[in-house]
């Protein structure tokens, strides 16, 4: 049954954020204030993301993008590291069926080649299960850090420059972002950032330009659907000018 939320967000004349991009944050103090190991929010943010995909469909949304396992995580304790690989393995086979049936397309962002075989074949298994889903573009950043992709995106300039497949005066700002991991998906609408933190944490430094923010102080694995709906109600009462006055 459709929510009032639900109802209120599909009525609005702002219209549905094409492209909502979420950082996920707070797993840990979630299962620390309930005296459990930081694992534990980990497993219990999964039901959020299930959440957060079906919510996004049931609302219209077009593009999904989560921010699951930064560069910087890495430098996490080498346990919780490989807690969180098992995690994404184990994710893999049980929500790909899932994410077929409600027609996710999944797609993977970020430095994959610093992950283990098992982890790149449990990307690929589900990259491969979910080609061609039509209602959502599911965009997981994984081993992603946004300062590492704008360096790419020089560096891979710089080379077609120096092999003299372009010219350098031709570089304009659809050039660069040509070059992002993202380039096949429009700019988020819309950043969500759950557990009351105003950070972007190296998170699509570039595509955020003009992107609306919106905080909230509930911790990821006691995020919700409604929680989704009441950001995206947010958003539709705010004014984008994208730099631009309006008439008044």
């Amino acid at each position: 049954m459709s929510s009032e939320r639900l109802r209120k967000l599909k009525e609005s004349e702002a219209g549905i954020p094409r492209h909502v991009a979420v950082i996920m944050d707070g797993n840990g103090r979630w299962a620390i204030e309930r005296g459990l190991p930081r694992q534990e929010g980990h497993k219990a943010g999964m039901k959020s993301v299930r959440e957060v995909v079906e919510g996004s469909i049931e609302a219209g949304v077009e593009v999904l993008t989560l921010f699951a396992f930064s560069l910087e995580n890495w430098q996490r304790p080498a346990r919780e590291v490989a807690f969180l690989m098992s995690l994404l393995q184990r994710y893999a086979v049980s929500e790909y069926r899932d994410l077929v049936e409600h027609g996710v397309e999944v797609h993977v962002v970020g430095d994959i080649e610093r992950m283990g075989m098992a982890e790149r074949a449990a990307i690929r298994k589900i990259l491969n299960a979910t080609r061609g889903g039509e209602n959502l573009q599911l965009v997981v950043a994984l081993s992603y850090g946004s300062r590492g992709e704008i360096v790419r995106a020089a560096r891979r300039l710089a080379e077609r420059a120096a092999a003299n497949e372009l010219d350098p005066a031709a570089i304009d700002e659809a050039a660069f972002a040509a070059e992002l991991y993202t380039a096949p998906w429009p700019d988020p609408d819309l950043l969500i950032r759950t557990s009351g933190e105003y950070r972007i944490s190296n998170f699509l430094l570039w595509q955020l330009a003009y992107t609306e923010l919106y905080s909230t102080p509930v911790l990821w694995p006691e995020f919700t659907r409604e929680h989704l709906f009441e950001a995206i109600i947010e958003y539709q009462s705010r004014e984008r000018r994208f730099g631009r006055v309006l008439d008044s």
